[in-house]
């Protein structure tokens, strides 16, 4: 995208960092501290932890890819084809290092939590899912972030409503496509493979690699 365009076409990865049970765990706080915080006395500690978490997620994976946005639970971002810094293992190793750097993250603030009610103390069950894809998208420029549309920018996006947990249950994961693997090298040897279905479009074959 040159200096002046609005939007241009391109191809590359896109990665998702989403963080499950969120919504239902903000709900549970909410529910838990609705009278202190319709008086504007009281906002719960698991509020700034999570900010927290999803600023640790990005200073891990922002370099080497480029953040196009915040989607409330989840990190979407992405590398331009032939703009990735990483390949084959080191892609794994990147998705692990942020993993690792947000389960460090979490841990240390349930430590320092004061509250100690039932909602609050189940941020611990709050896990990290990554989805891996590569294909054509439309990058638009709003507000100095990069807004990409398209396609498979939507089935990125679609891909975070799976039946992973039906291979592996709760772990933390990465799900990468048929697509991203191939462009990038990315060893699965040892992954799941699986193929999803949506409305639509044809159907995403991918693997699935837990995390340590």
């Amino acid at each position: 995208m040159t200096s002046g365009d609005h939007s241009a076409a391109g191809r590359g990865t896109l990665l998702l960092a989403d963080i499950s049970g969120y919504t239902a765990f903000l709900q549970a706080v909410a529910g838990a501290h609705a009278a202190d915080m319709a008086a504007g006395r009281f906002v719960p500690e698991a509020y700034p932890l999570l900010t927290s978490l999803l600023d640790g997620i990005v200073g891990r994976i922002v370099p080497p890819f480029v953040l196009s946005k915040l989607e409330g639970d989840a990190v979407f971002a992405f590398a331009a084809e032939g703009e990735l810094g990483v390949r084959g293992q080191s892609v794994v190793d990147c998705l692990t290092a942020c993993y690792d750097a947000y389960r460090a993250r979490l841990d240390e603030g349930r430590t320092i939590m004061a509250c100690t009610c039932e909602a609050c103390g189940s941020i611990g069950t709050l896990e990290l899912k990554f989805v891996v894809h590569h294909g054509p998208y439309i990058a638009q420029s709003i507000a100095g972030h990069h807004e990409l549309l398209g396609p498979e920018v939507t089935v990125s996006h679609l891909l975070l409503k799976h039946h992973v947990a039906e291979l592996i249950g709760r772990s933390a994961y990465a799900l990468v496509t048929e697509s991203a693997a191939a462009q990038l090298d990315i060893p699965l040897e040892r992954a799941l493979p699986i193929t999803e279905r949506y409305e639509h479009y044809a159907p995403v074959r991918a693997r699935v690699l837990t995390l340590p």
